[in-house]
């Protein structure tokens, strides 16, 4: 009798003990749960046919129909956290995993991607399901961002940085970038956001309708600190045409480092002259200019343009940093020709006679003030300087001047003591500092 009551308790405590225990190769049957059996990337309980881990039954039967046998083994986050601890200890820890939402991002039994994600590998659409779409749709786009790996930069669960980064902003980026970190360290010039300040002050790290994905155009973005730059880019009458360019400053500067000043892309004058050394409409070739010849300007000797013209912008005559005449003619004035005499003799034009403001004369005669001062036909420099390079001492031009379609031969000889010049504009003519020459007063001077 004993044997006998016994029988009937222990069927029941089997079956009990079944109840409470979901076995996998019972549950996914070709009857039952079958789309489990063909996910691509299951969740490791599902591949070991432990579906005990996550489900209690509750009923001796299964299926009940209109209702369920079995119930999670906790709620919400409590379930994934008894295997995945340690997902919510840092300063930011993402909302999902905050709210214990784990199943808003990740598929319970499986997915055809990594990581048990809905949307599999590209990350994009299961990321703009909450995040703003519009910011993974720009014309330019950074390369995670484009391709929907947002877990290379981000942590998806939480992190000590702004925004779930992976590491600080700046390390992070020369994570990929070494090449750009290599050449970094050995540039003589950096500029300083580069050093001190991270990449997103002016990049956008996902996209931006700016090339390089920068966070404003150029150069918006560059005179946000250069403001010095930034008004006088507004204000000046001529701004330099690559600035306007979409390129912007980045035409001529390298934007993060350098081997040359100012960041320049090239030495200063290989910069200028890789547009200004070409034959192009409306703009002298410089390159054919000084080619081969035996007298330089003093600035382009020292491979220096900004001496003379200003690179960004200007008020004057050929973006001079200085005034100077438009005209072949232009009697002197005060301040007339600032951007020759900024650098040259103060005095050079102010005195009919003098012995120590100029070489150029005829005893005490001053003939720079002869040729420039002259109240009907004041004669600028350039009709016998040529201002970057010439043959002939003193810069003077050898091969002449342009004077509409003739060029006005010059003819000019140096002595010790003086010289003598026989251009087209007046007779030959001699001069001496020493002896000085008589000129006949009703000849033309």
């Amino acid at each position: 009798m004993k044997m006998l009551a016994f029988v009937p308790f222990a069927l029941a405590a089997l079956l009990l003990t079944s109840a409470g225990n979901a076995r996998g190769d019972s549950c996914v049957t070709s009857a039952c749960h079958v789309e489990i059996s063909k996910i691509a990337v299951p969740h490791a309980p599902v591949k070991d046919g432990d579906c005990a881990s996550c489900h209690n039954a509750v009923s001796k039967e299964h299926p009940i129909k209109g209702g369920k046998s079995f119930q999670l083994a906790a709620k919400g986050g409590a379930l994934c956290t008894g295997c995945h601890d340690g997902l919510a200890t840092k300063k930011l820890v993402h909302a999902p995993v905050k709210g214990g939402e784990c199943v808003a991002c990740h598929k319970p039994h499986g997915s055809s991607g990594r990581f048990l994600l809905e949307k599999g590998d590209d990350q994009n659409p299961l990321c703009t399901g909450c995040h703003d779409q519009a910011t993974f749709q720009q014309r330019f786009m950074h390369g995670p961002a484009a391709v929907g790996s947002c877990t290379e930069c981000h942590d998806p669960h939480q992190s000590q940085e702004k925004a779930l980064l992976k590491q600080p902003v700046r390390d992070l980026c020369l994570r990929c970038h070494s090449d750009f970190n290599n050449q970094l360290k050995s540039a003589a010039f950096q500029h300083p956001p580069v050093k001190k300040d991270p990449c997103t002050t002016c990049h956008d790290p996902h996209g931006s309708g700016v090339p390089m994905f920068l966070v404003k155009k150029m150069p918006d973005l560059c005179i946000s600190c250069h403001t010095a730059i930034g008004k006088k880019i507004t204000d000046a009458k001529v701004v330099h045409k690559p600035i306007k360019s979409e390129a912007g400053c980045s035409a001529c500067h390298s934007s993060h480092f350098s081997k040359a000043k100012g960041l320049l892309a090239f030495p200063e004058m290989e910069t200028c002259l890789s547009c200004h050394g070409q034959d192009k409409p409306g703009m002298k070739n410089i390159s054919k200019e000084i080619a081969k010849k035996k007298y330089l300007h003093g600035p382009i000797k020292n491979g220096q343009c900004r001496a003379c013209h200003d690179p960004h912008g200007s008020n004057y005559f050929r973006m001079l940093g200085g005034n100077y005449p438009e005209t072949l003619y232009a009697p002197y004035k005060d301040g007339l020709y600032d951007a020759c005499l900024k650098c040259h003799e103060k005095n050079l034009l102010r005195f009919a006679d003098t012995t120590i403001y100029t070489k150029f004369r005829n005893g005490n005669r001053n003939l720079h003030y002869v040729h420039v001062v002259n109240s009907r036909k004041g004669r600028t420099c350039r009709v016998c300087h040529a201002p970057h390079a010439s043959n002939g001492e003193k810069l003077m031009h050898v091969d002449g001047v342009e004077f509409g379609e003739w060029k006005i031969p010059v003819n000019f000889t140096i002595t010790a003591t003086g010289g003598s010049c026989a251009p087209g504009c007046h007779r030959p003519l001699a001069y001496d500092r020493d002896k000085p020459q008589e000129y006949s007063t009703n000849k033309a001077k």
